[in-house]
Parts: structure tokens; C-alpha cells; sequence
């Protein structure tokens, strides 16, 4: 049996607004109709990312409440530390928040945070050395 993660989806109260932080952060998103409940868009490394909204998530699941928390993290690998600082300082001059300012964390890397719409949190990272060494 061969499994391949292809898709990670995201539920969005304001896809709008979502599509907007995503397209911040240099992702290519889909365009936007209010009539699509659900858009996505293949990343380079070929895994889709999806959108859906929340009502469409309520047509599927009327039970669906939001989880409490943060059970799953998205991080974006930058081109090196200078393009974590320029992509964080890009989404908050757009308006978006920050969780944690750029820093050199002990593992190695040049990482931030930022808050999508839907509260998010997204990591922006790039290895200190060549390919995390």
C-alpha cells in the first residue's frame, strides 16, 4: 500500500481574507468568486492546498465546531534568513499579525510566526547553514 500526503485544507471564515495572507506570502492562489465554497492551489513540492468555508463545512458536518488550539502547524521553508524577515515583515506591513518575531533558533534556523485570518499560526523558516547542516 502506498500513501502520499497530497492535500492539506484549510476552514476559512473570510476566504477573501485567507486567500489575501496566503497570496502575501508569495503562495499562487486561485481567484476568488463569493459563489466557491472551496478553491485550492498545487505549492511547488506538488501538495495542494485547499480552502473551504466554513458554511460549506457545516453543510458536510452540522456538528463541526472549530478546534481549540493549534493540532496542526503549517511552515513555509524560505530561500534563506533574509527572506524570513522579508516575508514576515511583508505580511504584517499587510495588515496580518505576528506571533513571534524573526529570530536564529538553537536548531538552526532563522524562524518566525504569523497569524493567518482564521488564527493559524503559520512558521517561516530557513536553514542558518547549507542544507540544515
Amino acid at each position: 500500500m502506498k500513501i502520499d500526503l497530497n492535500m492539506i485544507g484549510l476552514v476559512t471564515a473570510d476566504m477573501a481574507e485567507s486567500l489575501r495572507f496566503y497570496k502575501t506570502l508569495g503562495l499562487n492562489t486561485p481567484e476568488y468568486s463569493s459563489e466557491e465554497p472551496h478553491l485550492e492551489t498545487t505549492l511547488p513540492s506538488g501538495i495542494r492546498l485547499a480552502w473551504d468555508t466554513l458554511e460549506l463545512i457545516k453543510q458536510l458536518e452540522p456538528d463541526w465546531v472549530s478546534p481549540v488550539g493549534h493540532r496542526i502547524g503549517l511552515a513555509f521553508l524560505c530561500e534563506n534568513a533574509a527572506e524570513v524577515d522579508s516575508a514576515h515583515t511583508k505580511v504584517t506591513l499587510a495588515g496580518f499579525k505576528s506571533h513571534k518575531e524573526p529570530w536564529d533558533a538553537f536548531w538552526g534556523q532563522r524562524y518566525a510566526q504569523v497569524i493567518d485570518p482564521d488564527g493559524n499560526i503559520v512558521d517561516l523558516f530557513a536553514w542558518l547553514q547549507p542544507e540544515g547542516k
